[in-house]
C-alpha cells in the first residue's frame, strides 16, 4: 500500500507542477495578480507531495519491502539501516526522486524568500521552475518509476553497491544535487529577466545570493566526493578526471564565472549578455551531467542507468531547455547591448578575461569528456581521454585565471593606469616568484610545474594579505576592530574564497610533486622503511561485518623510535554480490598523510601492501572549505536584502 501511495503522490506532484508552470506565467502575461499568486502555494504543494513520495520510498527500504523492484535491486536484510536509507538515492530511480525533491525544496525557498520582489517577476521565476519540475517528474513516471512492483516479490535483495556503503554516501549526493539543482534558480531568474526585459542591476542583485548558495553546495559536494574517492577506492587518488567527475566540475567552472559576472552587472550594469548566457550554460551543463550519468552512455562508478529511452528523454529535455533559452536570448538581444564602457586596464576587463578563460576551460573539459563518446557513436573506434589531456589543457588556461583573479581587485572600475597598478602589485608578484623558486629548491623538487604551482599559491596568499591591509588603511583613524566590522560580509567572502584557492593550489602542487608510492610484499613481523617512516606488519585477522567478510591487517607506524599508531586496512568481500572491496587506512596529519591499502594474499602467505605518502593533501580540502565558507559569507550579506527592499517601490512601478 505504501508504494502505491508514493506513486500516487508523484502523480499529484506532477499535476501541481504543471499548474505552477502554466498559471503564474499566464497571470504575469495578463497582469492578473490572483493568477500570479498561485505560484507560491503550488510550489509548497509540489514539495509536500514529492517529499511524501520520498518518505514512502525510504520506508520501503527501512522495512525491506522487496516487492518493490528498486528496493530488491539495491538493498538486503543484512545491509545496515543507515545504508538502507542512503540506498534510496543509491541508484537511478531514487537519485531522480532526490533530484525532484531538491528542486521542489529550492522552489519553496524562492517562494518564501522572494516576497520583497515584484510579483510578476516571482511568478515568472516560479513558472520556469515549474516547467523544469514537470520535465523531471514526467521523466521519472514514464521511464524511471521507483515504485514499480515485483510480482512475486523477491525473497531477498541484491544489496547496495559496496562502493556506496560508506558514510560519504550519506551527505555527498544530497550536497551535490543541492548545487546541481540550485543553478536552476539562477537559470529561472535569467529566464524571468528575459521575459520581462528587465536585465538590470536589480535583477543581478536578486539573483546573486541564490547563485552563490548553489555554488557553495556544489563546491562542498565536489570536495566531499574527491575526499570519498581518496579514502574509499584504495588507490590514493583524489581526482581522476572521470567523465562523471567532469560532469559536476563543468557547471562549477561556469558557476564561478557567473558569480563574478553578476557582480559586474550589479555594480556597473555591464556584462548582461555574459550573465544571461552563463546562467543558461551553468544549468545546461547540470542537465548534461544528468544525461551523462543517467543515459547509460558512460561506464563509471557513478553511472547508473542503461536504458536508452532514458537517454533520449533527457536529451530531448536538454535540447528543449537550451533551445527555448537561446531563442529568448535572441529575442531580447537588442536590449542587452551597452551597459557602460570601460577601459582596457580596469577591473571590468580583468573579470571579463576570467569569464572568457573559465568558459574556455569548461569547453575544453566538455570536449575531452564528449569526444570519445562521439567517436564511439559514429563507429570510428574507441578512444580514451585521460588525465594527460586534461592536465595539459587545464594548467595553461587556469594559470592566467589565478593571476587575473588577484590582479583584478587592485584595479579600479571603468578605468585605471597600467603602470601605477603594476607598481601596486609588483612587490607581491616578485616575492611570489622568489618564494616559488626557493620552496622548490628547499623541498628538492625543481620542475616547472612545482615552481609554477608554488609561485601561484604564494601570489594568491600575498595578494590577499595586501588587499586586506589596503582595506584596513581606508579608515586609518578608527580602531582595528571598528575597521574590521565595517568591511561587508560579501568582501570577506570574496577574500576567503580567493585565499582558499591559494591553499588548494599548495595542496595540489605539493602532493603532485612530492608524493611517494610503494607496493611491497610483507609477512607477519616484517618491517619496511618508507618516506622516513617504518611500518611493522603485525599480521592479518578476520573481521566480519554485518554484510561482509573482511581480512584486517595491523601495521604499526613509527617515525624513528616514536610509535605513531596502528593502521588497519581491510580487504572485504560483500556477501550478497561477492564483490571485493578495499578499505584503506590513513594516518592524517597537517602536513602529510600516510596511506595504506591491503592487496591480495599470495601463495606463500604474504600480502601485497600498498603504501602512499601524501604531503599536504589535506590542504586540498582545507582550501575547498575556505572557498565554501567564503561563498556562505557572500550569500548571507545583508546588503542584498536591504538594497532589494529599497528598490522594491521603484521596481514595482516599472513592472506595473
Amino acid at each position: 500500500m505504501i508504494p502505491e501511495l508514493g506513486h500516487f503522490a508523484l502523480v499529484l506532484a506532477l499535476v501541481i507542477a504543471l499548474v505552477q508552470a502554466v498559471v503564474p506565467l499566464l497571470g504575469a502575461h495578463r497582469n492578473r495578480l490572483a493568477l500570479m499568486a498561485v505560484g507560491r502555494p503550488a510550489a509548497l504543494g509540489q514539495f509536500l507531495f514529492t517529499g511524501f513520495s520520498f518518505a514512502c520510498l525510504t520506508w520501503a527500504f527501512v522495512v525491506n519491502d522487496f516487492s518493490v523492484e528498486y528496493v530488491a535491486m539495491h538493498s538486503n536484510t543484512a545491509t545496515p539501516l543507515i545504508y538502507r536509507i542512503t540506498a534510496v538515492w543509491g541508484s537511478h530511480e531514487g537519485s531522480l526522486l532526490l533530484w525532484a525533491l531538491t528542486l521542489s525544496l529550492w522552489t519553496v525557498a524562492v517562494a518564501v524568500f522572494s516576497r520583497n520582489l515584484p510579483e510578476a517577476f516571482v511568478a515568472r521565476v516560479l513558472g520556469t521552475l515549474g516547467w523544469i519540475a514537470v520535465g523531471f517528474l514526467a521523466f521519472m513516471l514514464v521511464t524511471s518509476n521507483p515504485f514499480t512492483r515485483l510480482i512475486p516479490g523477491a525473497a531477498e535483495g541484491r544489496d547496495l553497491n559496496p562502493l556506496l556503503q560508506d558514510p560519504g554516501m550519506i551527505i555527498h549526493p544530497p550536497l551535490l544535487y543541492m548545487g546541481y539543482v540550485g543553478f536552476s534558480v539562477a537559470f529561472a531568474f535569467a529566464i524571468a529577466a528575459l521575459l520581462t526585459g528587465r536585465l538590470d542591476a536589480a535583477w543581478a542583485r536578486w539573483s546573486r545570493p541564490w547563485t552563490t548558495a548553489a555554488w557553495v553546495f556544489l563546491t562542498a559536494g565536489i570536495a566531499l566526493g574527491s575526499g570519498w574517492a581518496y579514502y574509499e577506492l584504495g588507490w590514493g587518488g583524489w581526482w581522476f578526471w572521470d567523465p562523471v567527475e567532469n560532469a559536476s566540475f563543468m557547471p562549477w567552472l561556469l558557476g564561478t564565472a557567473l558569480i563574478h559576472s553578476l557582480a559586474v552587472t550589479e555594480k556597473r550594469g555591464a556584462f548582461r549578455s555574459w550573465t544571461v548566457l552563463l546562467a543558461i550554460g551553468a544549468f545546461s551543463l547540470s542537465l548534461l551531467g544528468t544525461f551523462l550519468v543517467r543515459s547509460g552512455v558512460l561506464t563509471s562508478v557513478h553511472a547508473f542507468a542503461t536504458d536508452p529511452r532514458r537517454g533520449l528523454f533527457i536529451l530531448a529535455f536538454l535540447v528543449a531547455v537550451i533551445g527555448v533559452s537561446l531563442l529568448l536570448y535572441a529575442w531580447r538581444a537588442p536590449k542587452l547591448a551597452g551597459g557602460g564602457s570601460f577601459a582596457f586596464v580596469s577591473r571590468d576587463t580583468a573579470l571579463l578575461g576570467n569569464n572568457v578563460l573559465l568558459s574556455v576551460v569548461s569547453a575544453s573539459v566538455l570536449l575531452g569528456t564528449l569526444y570519445p563518446l562521439f567517436l564511439d557513436a559514429l563507429g570510428l573506434g574507441k578512444l580514451s581521454v585521460g588525465p594527460p589531456y586534461f592536465e595539459a589543457v587545464f594548467v595553461p588556461l587556469m594559470t592566467p585565471v589565478v593571476v587575473l583573479m588577484m590582479f583584478g581587485p587592485f584595479l579600479r572600475w571603468k578605468g585605471d593606469e597600467l603602470m601605477p597598478a603594476l607598481r601596486r602589485v609588483a612587490p607581491a608578484f616578485v616575492a611570489s616568484i622568489l618564494i616559488g623558486l626557493g620552496t622548490a629548491f628547499a623541498v628538492g623538487h625543481v620542475s616547472w610545474r612545482t615552481v609554477l604551482g608554488l609561485a601561484l599559491a604564494a601570489w594568491v596568499v600575498l595578494a590577499s594579505l595586501q588587499l586586506l591591509a589596503t582595506r584596513l588603511r581606508e579608515r586609518a583613524g578608527a580602531s582595528a576592530a571598528s575597521r574590521l566590522a565595517t568591511i561587508p560580509a560579501a568582501w570577506w567572502g570574496m577574500w576567503l574564497a580567493h585565499l582558499g584557492v591559494g591553499i588548494f593550489i599548495i595542496g595540489v602542487t605539493m602532493v603532485g610533486s612530492l608524493e611517494n608510492n610503494l607496493d611491497v610484499k610483507m609477512k607477519e613481523g616484517e618491517r619496511v622503511e618508507f618516506s622516513g617512516y617504518t611500518l611493522l606488519f603485525r599480521g592479518v585477522q578476520d573481521a566480519p561485518g554485518p554484510n561482509f567478510a573482511a581480512a584486517r591487517a595491523n601495521l604499526e607506524l613509527f617515525r624513528g623510535d616514536v610509535d605513531i599508531g596502528t593502521l588497519q586496512p581491510e580487504k572485504r568481500i560483500y556477501l550478497a554480490q561477492q564483490m571485493p572491496m578495499t578499505e584503506a587506512a590513513l594516518d592524517v596529519g597537517l602536513f602529510r598523510d600516510v596511506y595504506v591499502s591491503l592487496g591480495e594474499q599470495l601463495e606463500d602467505g604474504s600480502w601485497i601492501v600498498s603504501l602512499h605518502y601524501k604531503p599536504f593533501i589535506s590542504w586540498i580540502w582545507a582550501g575547498c572549505v575556505l572557498m565554501a565558507l567564503g561563498g556562505i559569507l557572500a550569500a548571507a550579506d545583508r546588503r542584498y536584502r536591504r538594497l532589494a527592499e529599497r528598490r522594491l517601490p521603484a521596481a514595482a512601478v516599472q513592472a506595473a
